[in-house]
Parts: C-alpha cells; structure tokens; sequence
C-alpha cells in the first residue's frame, strides 16, 4: 500500500495557490506598459571598444618616428599601443597572440613594420584613425631574428635564427631572390656556424655596405654590389648590439662579458678599443672582471659638443640587489641612472631622421617593464620628464573599480584643483618631446570620473572625459594607520598576509562629495571633501563587533520588537547614545580563554593628522574580533549624504552608521531582517555576546551588534529555547566552518524529544486559525524542517555547549507562539510571495545547490532611496534596501529628523519592512522608477565646505530630495527594479506585484548588473560570466542587446567591470591597462570623430649638406639604386616555400592609404616620373612640329629659290 504524505498535498496546494496569484500579479504590467510609452529600441544600441588607458602589458619592443613624433610600444600578447601627444592614443591587436619582437616605423610615411616571434611580419597602416594592417609575410623554413629597413628605402632586410639575410619588398611584400647566406658572409674566417643574426644596418656614408652581426661575436661588412664580404670582424664574446657612427669609419659592439669594443671598418685584426664600463681595473694591467652583459648600446654623435655613449646593462656582478641601471658616458663623464624596473628597451631621440648627418640627442627614452621614462639630456643633472600619459594605473595593483558618467560640473576642476598639489617637483622645464597627432573632434562633453582602490590603500581619481583619462587627485587611506617595519612586527591581529590596507570596495556621491570606502581588513572610512587645511586632533572611531554564532540566535519576532525599539529616536536605551570610540579605546583585549576579542585588524595613528585640502577623514569604522575569530570581509557598501547614514554588510549580517553623530544605528544578522511571515526565512542569528572584562581591565562601551543588549535575560533564554527547536542543533560551530551555513552539512539533533515537538505542531495548527494563511504555510514548512532534523546525525564540526530544560519547551514554545501571532498581526509584513518565487526552493540550480547550503547568506547589495516599503504607506519615506546572495531583497524604513538642527541632536529611527521581492541567484543592483519610467536617484545632499564658516556653510548646504508623487490608497506610485545573478524583476510598488519578470541566463551567471540611463530611456546591462553583454529595457524588461563579447578569463574583470550612464563602460583588461567600450549606437556612430589622428602631413627635414669638397672629391654618402639588385630582373623570383603572402583585412580607406602613404616617397617619385614622361611627350610632340615646321619652310624656301633662279636682278 503507498504511503500518503499529508505534507506532499499541502505543498501542493501552497504551489498552485501562488501560481495564480503570480499570474494575477502579472495583469497590471501589462496595463502599465499601455500607460509607460518606452523610448528605448535596439536600434539604440551597438557595442564596440573606444580606447585603452594605461601602460601596455608586458612590453618586448619599441619604436619612434622623429619626424611625426609618434611612440610605438609592442608587447608579449601581440597588442600594439601607439602614443602621440597626451589625449592622442591607440589600440591594435595582432590576429596572433604571438610577442612582438621588433618594430620600425616607415619615418613620415605613416607606416610601420611589425615583427612577431612566430616568425611574421606585418606592415600596418597608420594613417587611419584605427590602423589596420595592409600586408602580412609568414616565414615558414626560419625563424626571423632581426629586420632592418634603411632611411627612405622600400627593401627590407630580414636576418634570421640560420643566419641568412632575406630582402622584403615593402611595396608588395614580396621576398626578392637576393639572399646573403651565412656561408657565403663568413666563408673559411669560422669553422663553426656563427649563430642567429643579431644586427643589420647599413653604413651611413655608403648604402652599398651592409653590417651583419652575429650572436657569436661574428661582424661582416657586406658589399650589396659586389655580393661578397669586404671586411670580417671577430671577438671572443657574444654580440648583444651594434651602432654606427654617424660618419661611417666607426662602430661599437657591446658584447656579453660587458665591455664595449670600437672597430675601425679599415682595420678588421682588431678592435680600436676595448672598455668595460662598470668593470674593476686592475692595477697590473690585467684584463677587468667580466660584468653583467651590455644588451644595448647607441653611439650618438653631437654638433657642437662630446659624443653621446648610451648602453644598458654591464653592471658588476658582485652588484647584487643593485636596480637596472642606464649609463649615459658623455665624453669625460659618466652618469649611472637607477631605474624602479628592469629595462626592456631604449632609444635615444635625435632631430634628424638621416643617419648621416649629427646625431644631436636631446633625450633617452627608456622602456621598463612597468613604466616608461624620458630623460632630458639636455640639462645638467639627466632630470626626466613629466608623463602626460596614465600609465600610473598599475602604481599599486588595481582592486575594485567604479565609473561616474555625466557628473557636475564643478567637481572636475574642484579635484584637480587639490590634486595639483600632489605633484612631483624636479621634472624637466621642456615639453613633453612626444607630441604627434591631432585630438578628435567629438561632441561629447559631459564629465566622466573614473575612480580605482588600489592594494597600497590609495583611491585615484581620473578625468575620463571626451575619450580622454588624466588623474586627477590621490587619496591615502594608509596613512591613518600605523605601518609594520618588518614582518616581525606585523600585528597578529592582520586577516591578509598581503596589503592590508588594499580597497575592497567603494561608494561615492559626486553631488556631495562624500566618499566611503571599505577596505579587506574590514575596516570602512568616510571622507569628506574640503578645501582647506585641517589638523585631526584624534581621529573618530566606531569600533563593531560583528559574528553570529549557533548558540545563541534571535528569533525573527523578537527582533520585530528589536526593531520597535529603536524606530523610537531618543530612546535613552538606543545604541545611537554611545559615543563614538576612538583609538585609544581599543587595546589589544584577550578574552578570559586567551581568544583575542575586540580587536581591530589595523591600528589608528595615535599622532595628530593633518589633512590636505581634498578628502579629509570624517570617520572610520572597524570590524573587531570575536573570541579568537575575526571579522568577516565586507561585502557591500552604501552610502547617502542627504540622510548622514552609511550602511555596508557581509556574512554575519547588516551594519548602519549614522556618520554625522558618529554613533552605530543597527547592527543584527541577516535572518533578524526577515521577517517572522516570511516563508523562507534563513534560520536566525544573532551577534555573540560581549564578553565581560576581567579585573584587570576596566569596562568599555562596545559597538556590538545585535539588539540583544536590550532585552532582559528571561527573554533571551526563551529564545535560545525556541531556536533550539527550529535548529535542530544547539551548538557552535568550529572557526574552521566559519562561513558555513547552519544547514549545511548534518547538525545536531534537537535535545527536545518528539513529543514536544508533536505538541508544538499541534499548538501551531490551533493557532493558525487566527494568523494569515501565509503564516501558517511558514508553519508548516517548519514542521518538515523539525523531522528532517530529527533523522540528521550528529556533526563531529558542531560542538554542543549547553541542553536546554526539557521541563520549560512546551511553556517557551507557546510563548513564543503566541509572541509571533501577535507581532505578525500587529506588524503589516510583506508577505506575499510569487509562484516561482515559492518553487524556487533557495536553490539556483542542482549544480549549484551544495555550494548554496554551505554558504551563508551573505549581504551582497544595498541600495538607499525614497519609496513606499510597505503595502499601507501612502507617502514616501527614506529607505534601506539589502539585497542578500540567496535572492531576497529587504527593506528598512528610515525615520530621519528634517531640519539640519534636529538631525545632529535626534536619532535616525529604523523599522523592518521585511522582504519585497525574491529572485534567483545573489542580488546584484536594485533601482526605482517612477510612473513614466523614468529613473529616481536617490536623495542627496549639496556640497558644502565641512570647515567652511557656519554662515557660508547654511547657505550651500540643502537637500536635494527625490520627491515622487505621493499616491493614494490601492495605487501604485513607482516600481522596484531589481536583478540577481540569474533574472530581473519589476517589482510595483506600494502593491509589491510583480509586474514584469525575465530570465537573463539559465546556464552561466550574472557578474556585473547596473540600472543606466540612455539619452532615450533607462534599461539594465548586465556582463554575464560567459562574455555576453545584454541590456534589458524597463519596465518590460525586453532585451534590446545581446552580444558575445569578452569570455570570462581573469576574475580581474569581474572584479573591475562596470557599467555607467550614457552607454559608458570600462574593465581592467589586464593588470596595467583599462578598457573602454561603449554600447551606444550614437557613441558608435560618431566614435571615428572622437578618436584622435595618429598621423599628420609633415615636411621630412632636408638632407644634410655635403659640402663643395665632399661633393667634388666623392667624400658624402653614396646611393645604391636598390632596385637594379634586388628587383626581379637582376636577382630572380624568391621560393615560394620560403614564406607566404597574407593581404592585409584593411579596408579600402587603408589601401587608398597605402598607394598614398605607405611607400609615400616611392608613390610620388612615381607621379613625377609619369609627370617627366607627359612632359617628355609634349617635348618630343614639340620637336616633331618644329621639324614639320622646319620641312615646310625649307620647301617654300627652296620653291622661292627655284622661282627666282635664272632672273637678273634687274628682273627681280
């Protein structure tokens, strides 16, 4: 015979009772979206990338045109930067991943040559706004090496791993048949093969001569004309560099071992000179110790003053610990420069772009592996110059990140103007020598600010306006704590290893300027933003105890009656009277089992603080230690000027701070929150009990949380006996399962037998007759929650600490029965749950469940507004919305004094409304919309000098409420919109029906979610774990995009992306760089006016002057007609294994730009030859009519002469 389960049919009917309820509640949205008219269409949106910040990743190589003053920066992934004038930069992306291993710009002709290390080359087209590339050459039998293409010539030279030198076609990217093969340089000079190519240039004096450099320490002086070698060059170390000497008698090579060789080109047996730079001489004459290998070495040349010898590397090796180093030897001298990271490449910049004429270096730029410095060599002392360009981002890596878009006006200027006096002394008096390009000419003019927390505890703020980022202003939050000088000293107090002082999180209200952050070592401080001066005397501090533990939990009516409380201001028992504590107050303080308790993880300075102009410490918040545990890491943050509260949440529950009266509002665990009619509310917590202080030490107010502290001990005991019962475990839980949900796992059986428990059901179906039917469902559930408790094991986590007395169960539970009848009845909850809502069981998906029940349900969202939080309020009122991991969204109605007067002197009253809507997966952002649609941000205060004087400081200092229409009884006045990591929901409010609903994703998760608004409407965007990007419309929730964009690789991006207004939106897409997209189609649409131009029309300086003798003695530089050697004709076709042509994906415009810029000089020596061949045409056209004119006058001339031949003269 089956088995019936009475509780099977009452599930039953609770599913199909809020099955109709959910498809009524869905009724009125259509209605309302009859009356809402939205503006928003998909025509609206198109999502595209505008530009990237910062310095690039991993750089591996570098380039410069001085004649277009344009900086090319390549790195280990295939990203390519380019840099102009600041505000002038630019994005590209080799297709492969592969490291760019070299680059050379084509000097003023708006090109440049890139090569990778999977042996290709690339030719890229700059005079575009987004470069593109034009052609592409795979080498597929060698691995490419070096390349080097000469001033003004379209053959490039490619050396490779074999050593044999192939000739490129730039024009056509196509390989010639002249090849210089290693055998044939280095013929019976070497009986081994000399090693991969490391350098090729040409001389400056003779383009026929071509230098070969190879890694064994092997030099040859090619002649192009004759296809031999003139003269072979041979040193014991390996070859890292070569540089000519402008005038072509000379070259230096720096080798391994740290010296620098000088070679005479006439006199190849051995070098000129040998030098090793930073080596130890010997005093008997002896050869130095061997250094550290010179990597690169420049050899400049100057007009009117001492050559110019710049080299990397060569240090000693008993340098250890010793940073890079770049050494600038200027005739006598010689300078070592220390660089912060090792170096990856530099460049000495020079006026000219002819390698034959004086050098004149006027600057070094030197690329390092996280920064990129220029050095004036101009004036005494090597000072650098000022970077224009954000390539600080990565100073202290980069942990949480916000974008404000469309901000005041004023606060920009206000920021800079403090930040300015942040700045750095002793840079160069010169411009900044990189100053290519031209600025976009973009419409868009409203304000953007980014803000990033760093891991040093540092918030920068950037000006990211018109497609542009310079900072702004630094804030040090680390300088109010005290710093450990080693390790040793590290406080054992510290819950991270590691930059304890790192942003965890931030909030900021651009119109009032109230800053908050919240930092991991649980600690948050409120700043406020003031132009002057201040010296702190002693900085505020609110101590909190926060953590929940099993033995002793709150039911959810008594924190009704918690919440009663202090919803009453002045009440003299409000935890708002305790002041405020200071540093002082909070000792290292064990408990009486040597535990640590009450406890800070950080420090607060003892010492006078004085504070900028800029953001000044208004307060600063710390989580303590509980009996040997420490504070949980906050997980969100709120804060709102125009009520002075702060509020912020993790694991264990809620916190509010009232920051102007510096006092602790609320403090309890996320299951007090609920309410006691809400079906699926969490077991209850509460925070632990202060412990009492020994003799030794003298009583102090503690911040605890819990309202615990104001209930007599008769009323906590009934409620450890009534949550003994709905536990079904009476014990604590270990600090290794600190974070553990109390229904994970098997807890501990109940220590009331089965018939208590049958008595307490049978009380609670004869009460259910006067409560709500919602009520009694919640009952219900309870009871299969006892007998699931019943057949649990024992957990060998849970330790038990005291039985309850089994004489008092049947009076505590009825009690407590009659408690929460009450409290429901008199209370009006929410209640009402939908279907889905009701089905949903806490659980996203069976995949996700287990990990579900071993969290606990976290505070992951908080949102402050004026609304109608419940069903029977008629007028808006402050409110606190939390949003918690396991999908419900609750509301706290905020009681706040009027007048300025009254707010610093009454309390901030508080009351439950309970939950207002449940969704699936973590609450991610919450909103409010009126009944147009339209957003309604929350209240906020005007900026006001916090030191200013009383009488200025009234007169700026107003409130700038949000003030929806008040409604009336049975309507609703605005909407709810809220979104989780699974669906969004529009929520009506004061009815609290679900209008509209919408499933974002069913198999990855939302990671980022914000409310925005478009110039054409307001719509959620969410960025989903598996890369796509969507945006939803509001109120109806119709998705108007969807496109797959970036795929989840790094929790950086989850971690730094978000949305902003307008159709803004960045990410840190590695850990020194931020990337802007945008998903407006108008942003789009006019994206290609915005972006800066890289390249623009420039004379190319002339040649220098050979002079009457050179010219006439044959001493200049002599040209090679390249064409007649390496051309088709005279050297044949290149094999076609060798390497393979791939066209470019640029676009028409590019190839335009290629017949006109990339081989500019070739194109117009081809237009002038087409011009001399017309002209020669109309030349010879000429000729051939003055013979015909010739013919003809010489026929009339000799029938003249025929007519008058025989006549006399007298005939005539």
């Amino acid at each position: 015979m089956k088995k019936f389960n009475i509780r099977k049919v009452l599930d039953g009917f609770t599913a199909a009772s809020s099955s109709s309820s959910s498809s009524a509640s869905l009724q009125p949205g259509n209605r309302d979206n009859d009356v809402i008219q939205e503006t928003l269409q998909s025509e609206h949106f198109q999502l595209c990338k505008t530009l990237r910040h910062g310095f690039p990743y991993q750089p591996s190589a570098m380039a410069f045109d001085p004649v277009q003053k344009i900086l090319a920066i390549g790195t280990q992934s295939g990203a390519l930067r380019l840099f102009g004038r600041a505000g002038v930069e630019c994005y590209c992306q080799h297709e492969s991943d592969s490291a760019i291993i070299q680059l050379q710009f084509l000097i003023n002709e708006g090109a440049l040559v890139s090569a990778l290390a999977d042996d290709s080359i690339h030719l890229w087209n700059l005079r575009q706004k987004i470069p593109a590339i034009l052609h592409s050459l795979k080498f597929s039998r060698e691995r490419i090496t070096f390349f080097h293409l000469p001033f003004q010539s379209k053959w490039l030279y490619i050396g490779t791993e074999r050593g044999n030198i192939h000739i490129v076609n730039v024009e056509s990217f196509t390989l010639s048949g002249y090849v210089i093969m290693w055998n044939k340089a280095i013929e019976l000079s070497s009986k081994t093969h000399p090693g991969p190519v490391v350098h090729i240039s040409d001389n400056p004096m003779d383009e026929g001569k071509l230098l070969i450099g190879y890694e064994c320490g092997f030099v040859v002086l090619w002649d192009l004309k004759s296809k031999k070698a003139d003269y072979r060059y041979n040193y014991d170390e390996a070859i890292h560099s070569v540089a000519w000497h402008h005038e072509g008698k000379q070259f230096v090579c720096s080798h391994s071992d740290g010296t620098l060789t000088t070679w005479n080109i006439r006199s190849p047996a051995k070098p000129a000179q040998i030098i090793t730079p930073h080596g130890k001489q010997p005093k008997d004459g002896k050869k130095p110790e061997p250094c550290k290998p010179i990597l690169k070495v420049e050899y400049k040349t100057a007009r009117a003053g001492d050559t110019f010898m710049i080299l990397s590397g060569g240090l000693s090796y008993d340098s250890v610990g010793h940073r890079a180093c770049l050494t600038v030897m200027h005739g006598k001298s010689t300078a070592v420069l220390e660089m912060d990271y090792p170096i990856v490449d530099f460049l000495a910049l020079c006026e000219t772009p002819y390698p034959n004429d004086y050098q004149d270096p006027y600057a070094v730029l030197v690329l390092l592996e996280k920064d990129l410095v220029l050095i004036d060599l101009e004036q005494p002392g090597y000072p650098s110059f000022e970077n224009p360009y954000p390539l600080t981002i990565h100073e202290s890596p980069v942990t949480c990140c916000e974008y404000f878009v469309d901000c005041p006006p004023d606060i920009i200027p206000a920021l800079y103007s403090v930040g300015s006096r942040q700045k750095r002394q002793g840079y160069s008096k010169k411009e900044w020598p990189i100053s290519g390009g031209n600025w976009g000419q973009g419409t868009q003019s409203y304000p953007e600010i980014i803000i990033t927390g760093h891991a040093d505890g540092s918030v920068k703020f950037w000006d990211a306006s018109a497609l542009m980022l310079q900072v702004l202003y630094k804030l040090k939050t680390a300088k109010l704590f005290e710093r450990a000088r080693s390790k040793e000293e590290k406080p054992s107090t510290d819950i991270v290893d590691e930059d304890p002082f790192a942003i965890q999180s931030l909030a900021w209200c651009p119109e009032s300027r109230v800053l908050c952050i919240a930092g991991v070592s649980a600690h948050v401080i409120v700043y406020r933003f003031s132009k002057q001066e201040l010296t702190t005397e002693e900085v505020q501090l609110l101590e909190v105890r926060m953590q929940c533990e099993l033995n002793e939990v709150d039911s959810p009516d008594v924190a009704v009656e918690q919440a009663s409380a202090v919803s009453t201001p002045g009440a003299s028992s409000s935890p708002q009277s305790n002041a405020p504590q200071t540093h002082t107050s909070t000792s290292s303080n064990n408990s009486s089992d040597g535990l640590r308790d009450n406890v800070p993880c950080l420090r607060v300075r003892n010492a006078p603080l004085k504070q900028s102009p800029g953001y000044q410490v208004e307060l600063i918040i710390q989580l303590v230690w509980v009996s040997g545990e420490p504070p949980q890491q906050i997980t969100s943050l709120a804060v709102n000027s125009a009520y002075g509260l702060v509020a912020f949440g993790n694991g264990n529950g809620l916190a509010v701070v009232d920051f102007l009266q510096k006092t602790l509002l609320l403090n309890m665990s996320t299951a007090e929150l609920y309410s006691s009619s809400d079906p699926h509310q969490k077991q209850p917590r509460s925070p632990r009990k202060a412990k009492q202080p020994s003799g030794d030490n003298l009583p102090k107010k503690s911040c605890m949380s819990g309202l615990s502290m104001f209930y007599s001990e008769s009323v906590k005991k009934l409620r450890s006996s009534y949550l003994s019962l709905c536990d079904g475990s009476d014990g604590l839980v270990g600090s290794e399962d600190r974070c553990k949900s109390p229904t994970s796992g098997s807890g501990s059986p109940s220590h009331s037998d089965d018939e208590t428990k049958q008595k307490f059901l049978e009380r609670v179906k004869s009460k259910s007759k006067l409560i709500s039917k919602s009520v009694a469902n919640d009952f219900a559930k309870m009871s299969r929650k006892f007998s699931m408790a019943a057949d649990q094991k024992q957990d060998g986590n849970v330790r038990l600490q005291h039985s309850l007395p089994g004489q008092k169960h049947a009076h505590d539970v009825e009690a407590v029965s009659r408690r929460k009848a009450a409290t429901i009845t008199k209370t009006q909850f929410v209640s009402k749950i939908n279907a889905r809502d009701n089905s949903f069981n806490r659980s996203r998906s069976s995949s996700v469940t287990s990990i579900d029940k071993e969290s606990r349900e976290v505070i992951s969202s908080l949102h402050f507004c004026d609304c109608l939080s419940r069903k029977s309020e008629v007028s808006t009122a402050a409110s606190l919305w939390m949003g918690t991991s396991l999908g419900t969204v609750l509301a706290i109605s905020l009681n706040v004094p009027s007048t300025p007067e009254q707010r610093l002197q009454q309390t901030v009253g508080i009351s439950f409304c309970g939950s207002l809507v449940r969704l699936k997966g973590g609450i991610l952002c919450m909103a409010v919309l009126d009944l147009t649609g339209a957003l309604q941000p929350p209240a906020y205060e005007c900026w006001y000098d916090p030191n200013a004087p009383e009488e200025e400081r009234e007169r700026t200092r107003r409130r700038r409420p949000a003030s929806p229409p008040s409604t009336q009884e049975n309507q609703d006045s605005h909407y709810a919109v809220v979104c989780s990591e699974k669906q969004a929901k529009v929520v009506s409010l004061p009815s609290q029906n679900c209008v509209f609903e919408h499933n974002i994703t069913e198999n990855s998760f939302v990671l980022r979610a914000d409310v925005v608004a478009m110039p054409a409407g307001v719509c959620i965007a969410c960025f989903c774990a598996n890369g796509h990007i969507m945006t939803l419309s509001l109120p109806s929730l119709r998705p108007l995009l969807d496109v797959n964009y970036l795929p989840l690789t790094d929790m950086r991006i989850a971690r730094t992306f978000c949305f902003s207004n307008l159709g803004q939106a960045l990410y840190l897409t590695s850990p020194t760089e931020i990337q802007r997209l945008t998903y407006s189609q108008e942003t789009c649409d006019n994206l290609q006016e915005m972006l800066g131009e890289l390249f623009t029309p420039v004379e190319t300086p002339e040649a220098p002057n050979r002079g009457f003798f050179k010219g006439l003695f044959g001493g200049g530089a002599q040209s090679l007609d390249r064409e007649d050697l390496f051309g088709e004709l005279a050297a044949g076709k290149a094999s076609r294994s060798l390497a393979q042509h791939i066209p470019g994906p640029g676009s028409m415009e590019g190839m335009k730009g290629a017949a006109s810029g990339v081989v500019g000089e070739l194109a117009r020596a081809r237009i002038a030859l087409d011009e001399r061949g017309q002209k020669l045409g109309e030349l010879e056209e000429r000729t051939a009519a003055m013979m015909a004119s010739a013919d003809s006058f010489s026929k009339h001339a000799h029938d003249v002469m025929l007519k008058y031949k025989d006549k006399k003269w007298y005939q005539l």
